[in-house]
């Protein structure tokens, strides 16, 4: 205990040494606390107790099959109007003409990513095609599709329930939902920066239900833009009551905010100091959550390699196309090839371990690269 700096963690050490829960008040001294280093010892401590050494990669695609969005959301910079300059909307054909491409640019690929804008014209059955199609031209990827928000949106254009939507969702092939769209769950900031969105309660709701039919998910959270430390605890506590009910999630990926070209004003980029305790922290807290995630695009790789001594036991993959970040200021790439993962991991002294979606182990590079 000697080596803790700062003396309020104390007990916080003693409970996670224990293995107990950490309440909300705990939450809140992590985040308030700079003695990063008793933080991140803490949350790589808990990371291996569920991972041991290792650490995940998958070898994946992101597609995003248009701009065009009805959203009003105030962190996006990637929305386009229908008919504005810039404004793109994909074919079904062109979808599957870019996984494609993108499979040779990946070998091994093994899922493709796809959440794109709330398009006005396109119907409820566009939306299942997209799904059918890719997983009948590519019936070995898994398919990876539509945010919480996305799968209200397309509920709605065919008059169905959520459910029902699912339902349909998955007879024509989809493997599991991504967890964009988290955003911040408390309602005064959500009501500031995505006034239109769904709410925290609804997210949480489409998700829940698509673990009760068998589907697995991610969930997020977007910090560093006008939320307070006690609205990222009240983001992390709800994602953990709602894991206890359904242990349908996966993954928790903290997302930085990008402020470029988006309309906050006075948001700022995240720095690196906030960004591993933000992991840290979010491993501490979900303690019913086997996977945290230091998603490189949003993090750079620089940082998000050093997030896996604080945390982190998922870098992410490959990727290959990634619009929305970009969008708005991403300082990282779209793309890193397998070997450079590998290399990462292995220097942040974890063990690289190659996984399909659904953390299904496709390789455990223990060997020295040549």
């Amino acid at each position: 205990m000697e080596m803790v700096r700062d003396k309020r963690l104390i007990p916080i050490v003693e409970k996670v040494l224990q293995g107990k829960r950490l309440s909300f008040e705990d939450g809140l001294t992590l985040f308030e606390s700079d003695d990063i280093h008793t933080i991140g010892y803490l949350a790589n401590l808990v990371a291996e107790r569920k991972n041991g050494k290792f650490a995940y990669f998958n070898v994946n695609v992101h597609i995003t099959p248009t701009n065009v969005c009805v959203g009003t959301c105030k962190f996006c910079a990637f929305r386009k109007k229908k008919g504005e300059e810039g404004a793109y909307e994909l074919t079904v054909e062109e979808i599957i003409s870019k996984l494609r491409e993108y499979r040779k640019l990946n070998p091994g690929l093994t899922e493709v990513h796809i959440v794109g804008g709330l398009h006005p014209d396109w119907s409820y059955q566009h939306y299942i095609e997209i799904v059918k199609q890719v997983k009948q031209a590519f019936p070995e990827i898994h398919v990876k599709a539509y945010t919480a928000e996305e799968i209200k949106f397309i509920a709605e254009k065919g008059g169905k329930s959520v459910e029902e939507t699912l339902k349909e969702l998955i007879e024509a092939g989809l493997g599991s939902i991504p967890g964009g769209g988290g955003e911040i769950f408390a309602e005064e900031v959500r009501k500031r920066i995505c006034p239109d969105k769904i709410t925290g309660e609804e997210y949480l709701e489409i998700h829940k239900t698509a673990h009760r039919l068998g589907l697995k998910s991610n969930a997020t959270m977007l910090f560093g833009h006008i939320e307070s430390y006690a609205d990222r605890v009240d983001h992390l506590i709800r994602l953990r009551e709602a894991q206890d009910e359904t242990g349908g999630f996966q993954t928790f990926i903290p997302l930085a905010f990008h402020p470029k070209n988006t309309e906050i004003p006075g948001a700022n980029y995240t720095t690196g100091f906030d960004e591993l305790k933000t992991v840290a922290v979010s491993r501490l807290l979900l303690d019913n959550f086997h996977h945290v995630k230091a998603y490189w695009i949003m993090l750079g790789e620089k940082v998000a390699q050093i997030a896996l001594q604080f945390g982190a036991d998922d870098i992410d993959g490959t990727v290959t196309e990634e619009d929305i970040t970009q969008a708005a200021g991403a300082r990282a790439g779209q793309f890193i090839p397998k070997e450079r993962l590998i290399k990462l991991i292995r220097e942040a002294g974890k063990i690289p371990v190659e996984r399909d979606t659904l953390y299904n182990v496709i390789k455990v590079y223990q060997e020295v690269a040549q």
